[in-house]
């Protein structure tokens, strides 16, 4: 007698999807209110053992940042964006997608300057500036409202351009879930099942690494609670776009908007990597050989997620 097999071929269509998309949800949410709990959990220790524990945990996180930022997003991008415009039969004589990132760097390095020129010349910040961040009584003056200001606005950027990204991801699982050629995901990762586990292994990475990130800063907790259920909620609502777009198709200017947005989130996530996550802690004069194991480790754990996902 043979022994059962684990089938879901009695689960309706529509219903299969629709939890497949549940799980996905739910499993990104879990990994990234993981480290709130962890960081809770450390107000009993010594404050010099606390410190070094949170360091070593955001050095972590910059790995697994780095990582995504040069063997995942630019890479996906540089191919689907080439895939793009070949198909679209436009012979590039300038180097248009390597501008995109870079303009989605620029953006956010302006961007970031005007708000802190406004805010020295606009002392006492606004109360709904203040409202955005924890209260940390009066002391301090403008340095300390300047680094809460700037702190929120890069976790606003990480947060939009990984939300983008995976937005995008889940539309290149739907996409070929409905039968459409889309760069970003290998060939076996063709069926929504097999897309979907791919999607779930690699943004419960960059759940908990985006969570260890916001907790960082000096953002609330409801805050940081609503930019995590919007980045979970990112990879579930791309799948779902993608197979909607499955059915009537996808037009190539479609594709090539796009493909620029993800250039965009390509440079504003880049510039949070190379300018807020890593000289943060690098920085520091303690613990260096520590800190740069952690930065390795993370690096490793993104690395291991792709060799996987081939």
């Amino acid at each position: 007698m043979s022994s059962p097999v684990l089938s879901l071929d009695h689960v309706p269509v529509l219903e299969a999807k629709v939890g497949v998309l549940v799980v996905l949800l739910l499993v990104t949410l879990l990994s990234g209110f993981t480290p709130l709990c962890l960081i809770r959990r450390t107000f009993g220790l010594e404050p010099g053992v606390r410190r070094l524990l949170l360091s070593l945990l955001s050095c972590f996180s910059g790995g697994v940042f780095l990582a995504t930022c040069l063997l995942d997003l630019l890479p996906v991008y540089l191919q689907g964006i080439t895939q793009t415009f070949r198909e679209a039969g436009i012979k590039l004589q300038f180097p248009l997608p390597e501008f995109i990132v870079a303009l989605g760097f620029f953006l956010v390095l302006v961007l970031e300057q005007l708000i802190m020129a406004f805010k020295e010349q606009a002392w006492p910040p606004q109360e709904e500036c203040r409202g955005l961040l924890v209260d940390s009584g009066d002391s301090g003056g403008i340095a300390h409202a300047d680094l809460g200001s700037r702190s929120a606005l890069r976790a606003f950027v990480l947060v939009f351009s990984l939300s983008l990204h995976s937005t995008l991801e889940g539309l290149a699982a739907g996409l070929l879930e409905a039968g459409l050629p889309e760069a970003g995901l290998p060939e076996g990762g063709r069926g929504l099942l097999p897309a979907c586990l791919v999607l779930m292994i690699h943004k419960s990475t960059l759940s908990f690494g985006l969570s260890l990130q916001l907790s960082r800063g000096r953002l609330r907790r409801s805050l940081v609670a609503g930019c995590l259920l919007l980045f979970a909620a990112a990879a579930p609502l791309g799948v779902a776009l993608g197979l909607g777009l499955g059915q009537s198709g996808a037009s190539p200017r479609l594709r090539l908007a796009c493909r620029t947005l993800q250039g965009l989130a390509v440079g504003t996530f880049s510039y949070i990597t190379f300018m807020e996550v890593l000289p943060h802690e690098l920085a520091a004069a303690r613990n260096r050989v520590p800190k740069v194991a952690a930065l390795f480790g993370g690096f490793a754990v993104v690395t291991a997620m792709l060799f996987i996902r081939l």
